[in-house]
């Protein structure tokens, strides 16, 4: 089943309970905290408030996104991730692959990244939390046979993201091939100044439908988690979430 949610960077100026209301208010049905301003590393308390006021508004618990940066952290700051990552609650931690792009990474800079995050994953599984590092630019995630080559190596969970100018065909292979592994995606639209030029949902239905389609059709349980709204404008997230759960209901 696809769960439409909100990833609570969306809104990093609000706080907490009003982040809680917005996607219970919109009718979505859960919420990805942000460890940069929500619920920080270390802070067990910040955590724990965040699950009961998800679980007073029947919202479930997704990715607890920590700004960890395998090869680049200090691997000492991992262990305050997974304890509020605990308290939380969340199935899951993300992480970044690196802080280069595949390209500009040498190979014994990437056998540390991955062997880190290797290191992160078998801590994580030892409490019953996955560990999945996000798509995205400047990162051993940035393309498919980087990512799938990260797959191989390390026992992790996948988490997609479109680029900022991401092209349909591709978008749906990387989604298809992903889609053993693929846990969540970050739903949002730009136009071609990518994310200073943030669109309606709606106005990239040629990607969203299709790839709807697809994560229906494998029918795992998955988070779509809208993100990047437009002017972060809980009236441009209200309209976004109606389209993305119209969408789901057409399936």
């Amino acid at each position: 089943m696809i769960t439409a949610g909100l990833a609570s960077v969306t809104f990093r100026g609000r706080p907490v309970d009003e982040v809680v209301g917005l996607a219970a208010d919109a009718g979505l049905g859960a919420v990805e905290w942000a460890g940069d301003v929500h619920v920080p590393p270390g802070d067990r308390a910040s955590a724990e408030r965040a699950a009961r006021l998800c679980r007073s508004h029947d919202l479930a618990i997704g990715t607890y996104g920590s700004y960890y940066k395998a090869g680049a952290s200090d691997p000492a700051d991992f262990a305050a991730v997974l304890d509020t990552a605990e308290a939380l609650g969340a199935p899951r931690v993300r992480v970044w692959a690196g802080v280069k792009g595949s390209r500009e990474t040498a190979e014994q800079e990437r056998e540390e990244i991955t062997e880190d995050l290797r290191r992160c994953a078998d801590l994580a599984a030892a409490r019953g939390i996955a560990v999945t590092a996000e798509h995205h630019v400047s990162s051993l995630t940035d393309d498919l046979a980087s990512a799938l080559r990260l797959l191989e190596d390390v026992d992790l969970v996948a988490h997609w993201q479109p680029g900022e100018q991401p092209d349909v065909d591709a978008c749906l292979t990387e989604v298809t091939v992903l889609l053993p592994r693929l846990v969540a995606v970050h739903a949002f639209s730009w136009g071609p100044d990518g994310f200073t030029e943030r669109l309606p949902l709606a106005a990239r239905a040629d990607l969203w439908r299709p790839l709807l389609d697809v994560l229906h059709e494998d029918g795992r349980d998955r988070h779509v988690l809208l993100e990047f709204v437009p002017d972060d404008s809980p009236e441009a997230f209200r309209r976004d979430a109606a389209t993305l759960l119209s969408w789901l209901e057409e399936r």
